[in-house]
């Protein structure tokens, strides 16, 4: 047996069984990558293995092993160019499978990926831009039609979000915090709710009753304490178990 095709997780789990049907160690080989692994659709639908094809390699004659010369054709410039490039392909690849199996995967960019296959699965083409700050990083989306991706009062997004962290997280060694934002939704919504804010607070005011608002998720909740911390004339707090807690804006 000269040559079998083997599959695993990761490339390098590909290898060494291949590795172990041939009996051989990794130098008597030639590997070539056949198909990369894959997280499939939300990161867990169509979970595609590693494939690669392991050719055994034949030994040196004793004649050719001290006395062969390197042979140097010659090449045309396109020719040369076309060496180079694909030279430089191969090497890009052995890189990526490297990283891939040890482990060293850019948090970044599997979130990247999550969003961009999330988003095909609902019939959009979008771009992701990333954004880093101090104690989170903001992953921008652009694209036609993002309404359907933000869904009614960003639910949609914050659901995306909350599974894009855990993407990420995964090929983290430290806890990382990234925000989803698309169409500038966040900034948007937090004007809206420090409008409301406000215009709840002067009607608690002038009623001199308790405004109990809808539902909120935790961020939004802290917008609205945090607009009306400083209110001469009301306090804030929370009531409710999630997902149904509530903001309640009372005279004070």
């Amino acid at each position: 047996m000269t040559k079998v095709v083997t599959s695993g997780k990761t490339v390098e789990d590909a290898v060494r069984q291949g590795l172990s049907q041939l009996g051989v160690s990794r130098e008597r080989v030639t590997v070539n990558v056949l198909e990369q692994p894959s997280k499939g659709f939300l990161g867990w639908l169509g979970v595609k293995k590693a494939k690669v094809e392991l050719t055994l390699l034949s030994e040196p004659s004793p004649e050719t092993t001290h006395t062969a010369e390197p042979h140097v054709s010659a090449q045309a410039p396109s020719d040369v160019g076309q060496a180079v490039s694909q030279a430089g392909s191969v090497a890009q690849e052995a890189q990526r499978n490297m990283e891939a199996s040890r482990g060293h995967i850019d948090p970044y960019e599997e979130a990247v990926r999550f969003i961009r296959e999330t988003a095909a699965g609902m019939g959009l083409d979008v771009e992701v831009d990333v954004r880093h700050r101090k104690d989170e990083s903001t992953l921008d989306i652009s694209g036609p039609s993002l309404g359907m991706l933000i869904g009614r009062r960003g639910q949609t997004l914050d659901a995306l979000q909350y599974l894009t962290n855990i993407v990420a997280n995964r090929h983290s060694d430290k806890f990382i915090r990234i925000v989803l934002d698309a169409e500038q939704f966040r900034a948007r919504r937090r004007k809206t709710l420090e409008d409301l804010a406000e215009r709840l607070a002067n009607q608690a005011v002038r009623y001199g009753k308790e405004v109990v608002l809808e539902p909120m998720p935790s961020q939004e909740r802290k917008l609205i304490h945090a607009k009306l911390q400083q209110h001469a004339l009301v306090r804030t707090y929370s009531k409710g178990d999630e997902p149904n807690r509530r903001v309640v804006i009372a005279k004070k």
